[in-house]
């Protein structure tokens, strides 16, 4: 098994405190974002610092804007370049982004925006699940190469199977978007998912507004272990 293929839990964290706690509960990868409500925004730079200093797993970042999957306007550009080239001052392992033009791939774009943080690898988040022709952007997110993983919600893709298939080895599906205990195990052995995204599901008592449990954390890390 090569390490694209090992089990693995990443929870998002709002705050140094998530991150220390989803370490301890046996978390691989973290998501470092603003605003959960609105799906994940761009962090401050002060707060992923600080992550970083405090846990020893790798960190994402969210770059992101506005509640959808299209920039707004040219300051909304220079924004989240700005934060890629901070971020990348911190020795991130990764980003997350995606952007698109209607429910085409806005790859021009990305590709802007990732040459500001050209040694951390990248996540095409969730904007994935709108477009119009899945197959045709697995292929095209292939020719990118700091992309190596997607992050979408299984339940909002057609084909799950085919495309975790078609995906590899360049790019690993990561199951997010409202994963639960329950769905866990089933993607794993039906689909061959390895890899999931958990946000309210690590938080105590499952509410998006409370703070990441290492508990829960340690329940869910078991259940993506096998």
């Amino acid at each position: 098994m090569n390490a694209l293929e090992r089990p693995l839990l990443e929870v998002i964290a709002l705050s140094v405190d998530d991150a220390v706690a989803a370490e301890k509960g046996g978390a691989g990868r973290l998501e470092v974002v603003r605003a959960l409500e609105a799906g994940g925004l761009t962090p401050p730079i002060s707060l992923v610092e600080e992550i970083v200093a405090a846990v020893s797993i790798p960190v994402r970042v969210m770059l992101r804007e506005n509640d959808g999957f299209e920039i707004a306007n040219s300051d909304e550009l220079t924004r989240l370049c700005d934060s890629a080239r901070e971020f990348a001052g911190l020795g991130v392992d990764g980003v997350v982004l995606g952007f698109l033009q209607g429910r085409n791939l806005d790859l021009a774009t990305t590709r802007q925006i990732l040459a500001c943080v050209p040694r951390a690898k990248a996540t095409f988040h969730r904007a994935f699940e709108e477009l119009e022709n899945q197959p045709a952007a697995v292929a095209m997110l292939k020719q990118v190469p700091q992309f190596d993983r997607i992050l979408l919600s299984p339940s909002r893709v057609s084909g799950l199977k085919e495309l975790v298939e078609s995906s590899a080895p360049e790019l690993v599906i990561l199951a997010g978007g409202g994963i639960e205990r329950a769905s866990i195990r089933p993607l794993r052995e039906s689909v061959g998912i390895r890899e999931f995204h958990v946000g309210r599901a690590a938080r105590l008592g499952g509410e998006i507004h409370r703070p990441v449990d290492a508990a829960r954390v340690e329940e869910l890390a078991a259940l993506v272990a096998g």
